[in-house]
């Protein structure tokens, strides 16, 4: 199953409704047998179109700004911009991929806490007024580079953790937040909106609760000095599960008609990252060495194990955690993998690890899970990858790219965005189908597309 060469497209696979995910990546494989096994991304469009919805669904008051950083997929960009999103952008780069996409500086927010000169200013000449802000020295930097700016003040939101006594913090206090106010007025910088930031793995609703309420502080405290503060945005953190978005829409929505009445002019915002697109994606990669070392290895001087002591084997892979497993580095746990080739019902598991191919320590992928034997050439396949899983090697030294990445939708998905209207009158002209024959039997499309 050939590639299409993206020039100038971004071609797309459409799917009948008798295949399955398994057989794209059977496909793929099929064709690097023959050639170099390298790893490769599998992209369900389908599926970001399907977050869209249950967010549209779930939450109707709250309009998403999908998060840049976590996955800069052309494609994805492309999809969001046609159904509504807007975009948050952390650096100079993400603002230029989101604009060369058509979308409407009104519709980005500029997100870097910690900002450089000439980004900002770069914003300004492209007219990209809503910026981030949690301290002084931003503000007075914001100010001489970007005086018509409109900043979103950015106040800090403790997620506590009563088994751990521990609590993390982003963002100014409630307390500093009015000598912000302050300063801001005295510098001539509009501010128009609060930003909360709340951690994925917050499980507590009272959270949210103070998060509003503190917005609610600013909100009059601004109104005090002048300000025009019309936006409240409750920021990130949203991993896709359903008890999670119950859990947001539920404390949310039951305080906002309290602090924030229709009657308030107050436009909800919040900026979805892994949401939309951790389950779209699927990863690929192959075994490229393989040692079986005792269970204790890393605390002992040998390798080889002890006649009756199990065996662990360690496997390499040809991406690592400076690669397409990065979301490893900030703690994102990585899933056990489903082995490619068919093994028998009863063949026996052994005790693994994984690791990408830099040799580092640090470079493990799986610490531990129970695979049965592999062999070098053999195929992992990783569901859920679509999170901070794309870019560049984070090692200089790395050189090999980013793995491609081959977009597909399946028609049911497809036609379904058309008969119900929810892609806005925005031509997706970015992207084609591309109709191809898998096999004699099967009709669909496909592409390859780098990352």
């Amino acid at each position: 199953m050939k590639g299409i060469a993206d020039e100038p497209q971004y071609s797309v696979g459409l799917l009948d409704g008798g295949t399955a995910l398994c057989d794209v990546i059977d496909n793929y494989i099929d064709e690097q047998t023959v050639s170099e096994k390298n790893a490769f991304f599998v992209a369900d469009l389908g599926a970001v179109m399907r977050q869209h919805v249950r967010w549209r669904t779930r939450m109707p008051l709250i309009r998403p700004y999908y998060a840049v950083r976590c996955n800069s997929s052309p494609a994805v960009i492309e999809l969001l911009a046609s159904l509504g999103s807007g975009f948050t952008c952390s650096n100079k780069s993400d603002l230029e991929l989101v604009l060369s996409h058509g979308v409407s500086p009104e519709d980005i927010i500029y997100s870097g806490v910690c900002k450089q000169v000439s980004h900002i200013k770069y914003a300004a000449t492209n007219g990209i007024d809503l910026l981030v802000c949690d301290n002084e020295a931003e503000l007075r930097k914001i100010s001489r580079c970007h005086p018509g700016a409109k900043l979103l003040l950015q106040v800090s939101t403790e997620a506590s953790n009563p088994e751990e006594g521990t609590s993390v913090t982003f963002g100014c206090s409630l307390k500093d937040s009015r000598c912000l106010l302050q300063r801001a007025k005295e510098l001539g910088v509009q501010v128009v909106g609060v930003r909360s930031n709340i951690s994925s793995s917050c499980e507590d609703d009272q959270v949210y609760l103070r998060a509003i309420s503190d917005a609610r502080c600013i909100y009059d405290l601004g109104a005090e000095m002048g300000f025009n503060v019309n936006i409240l945005d409750i920021g990130g953190g949203f991993n896709g599960a359903e008890a999670q978005l119950d859990l947001i829409h539920s404390a949310v929505m039951s305080v906002v008609d309290l602090y924030f009445p229709s009657s308030s002019g107050v436009s909800l915002i919040a900026e979805p990252g892994s949401f939309f697109v951790s389950s779209a994606f699927t990863l690929a990669v192959s075994v490229i060495s393989k040692k079986v070392v005792a269970r204790d290895a890393k605390d002992q001087e040998r390798e080889e194990p002890s006649p009756d002591e199990e065996p662990e084997i360690q496997y390499v892979l040809n991406e690592g955690v400076y690669g397409s497993f990065s979301s490893k580095l900030s703690e994102t746990p990585i899933g056990a993998p489903s082995v490619h080739k068919k093994t028998l019902v009863d063949a026996p598991l052994f005790s693994s690890s994984l690791w990408g191919p830099s040799g580092d320590d640090l470079d493990q992928v799986v610490e531990h899970c129970l695979l049965p034997e592999l062999h070098i050439g053999d195929w992992l396949v990783f569901k859920h990858a679509g999170a901070f899983s794309l870019g560049q090697p984070l090692l200089a030294s790395t050189d090999s790219p980013p793995p491609p990445i081959f977009y597909f939708i399946f028609s049911r998905d497809w036609f379904e965005m058309q008969d119900t209207g929810v892609m806005h009158d925005t031509t997706l002209k970015n992207l084609s189908l591309v109709p191809y024959f898998f096999n004699s039997s099967q009709t669909g499309a496909a592409l390859s597309v780098p990352a």
